[in-house]
């Protein structure tokens, strides 16, 4: 039943145009990890979604445009199994499956649905009820690792214990135990939001990777800085810009930057000069995938294709799955 290769799996929600967040955080270690030897995973998680977008026209185009970013970043279709997750109805199967073996104290501990909740979000009972989807998301393709952030990492376990509660109460091995994966601090990119606080769109401080021209201007005129005199010697760590600096100059030319700013005087560089260089920086890194991006987005229909393809390749072991799961529970 266990692949001989680890199977990766992870899952992004479409809910807005992904942020600079979004990609130093998820999206470049994505594409980075299809050269670690294994299967791989990846689906756009529409059905998570509907828990917070009830317009059709919007969650379509969000989706659309997710999958023609991560496309225009170097996601290869061709190396990762890349889907929508609602193009696999196994899951859903699975999802009910597990429902019957899941208590309800469980959800209740869930840290996501306090979170939203609290944050003023209507608890509906699909709300409460996500960490069971998000099991059977794992749980559907034999996943064996999961890369997740800290915050996510109890969605992994809860899987863990439905998986084994499963397997427990029907006495049949039919669901494989996922691991959480950590990104490793290497990896790890500190990602500002325009206000300093954490980038997220439901705080309106993100800055979409394709933005440019004007709105990019405005949108980098936001970062917060301080009445200090370009010329006074400043500790770089006192100036938000650097960190946004940080995620797009090389080494070099960072630190060149930053011994201006230490030395002070008149060849130091004002805050208008390090705003300049970041959006030069953001435009020059992301350009040819805005390119690309448009190119998919123009053609619609194959980009539905190319989702469906994947979809496809996922089913083929869905189905194997949810079939083991039928036949142990009586089902078939």
């Amino acid at each position: 039943m266990t692949s001989a290769k680890p199977i990766f799996l992870s899952g992004i929600q479409p809910s807005g145009l992904p942020h600079l967040g979004n990609y130093f955080g998820a999206i470049r270690q994505h594409v980075a990890s299809l050269d670690t030897p294994g299967e791989h995973y990846f689906f756009i998680a529409d059905y998570h979604a509907l828990t917070t977008i009830h317009d059709p026209e919007t969650l379509r185009s969000y989706v659309r445009d997710l999958a023609a970013t991560y496309f225009a970043l170097g996601m290869d279709p061709e190396r990762a199994i890349f889907f929508r997750q609602s193009d696999v109805p196994e899951v859903t199967e699975i999802t009910w499956l597990l429902s019957t073996v899941t208590g309800m104290g469980l959800l209740e501990r869930a840290h996501s649905y306090k979170d939203k909740t609290a944050h003023g979000i209507k608890p509906s009972v699909g709300l409460f009820t996500y960490p069971i989807l998000m099991a059977a998301d794992i749980l559907a393709y034999d996943s064996t690792i999961v890369p997740v952030g800290k915050d996510q990492v109890q969605h992994v376990e809860m899987a863990q214990d439905m998986a084994t509660h499963f397997n427990a109460r029907f006495g049949a091995e039919v669901f494989v135990r996922p691991e959480p994966q950590l990104p490793d601090r290497a990896d790890m990119a500190k990602v500002p939001g325009l206000d300093g606080q954490k980038m997220s769109k439901s705080y309106g401080n993100d800055l979409w990777i394709f933005e440019e021209g004007k709105k990019l201007k405005k949108a980098v005129g936001r970062i917060p800085t301080d009445s200090r005199d370009p010329g006074s010697p400043k500790d770089p760590a006192s100036v938000q810009l650097f960190d946004f600096l940080a995620l797009f100059l090389d080494a070099a030319e960072l630190e060149e930057w930053k011994d201006r700013v230490r030395a002070g005087g008149d060849g130091a560089p004002g805050y208008g000069h390090l705003k300049a260089r970041l959006i030069e920086a953001i435009d020059a890194h992301f350009a040819p995938a805005r390119v690309r991006r448009a190119e998919l987005l123009a053609d619609p229909a194959e980009l539905d294709l190319i989702l469906a393809r994947g979809a496809a390749r996922a089913r083929e072991r869905a189905c194997k799955v949810r079939d083991r799961a039928y036949l142990a529970c009586g089902l078939r």
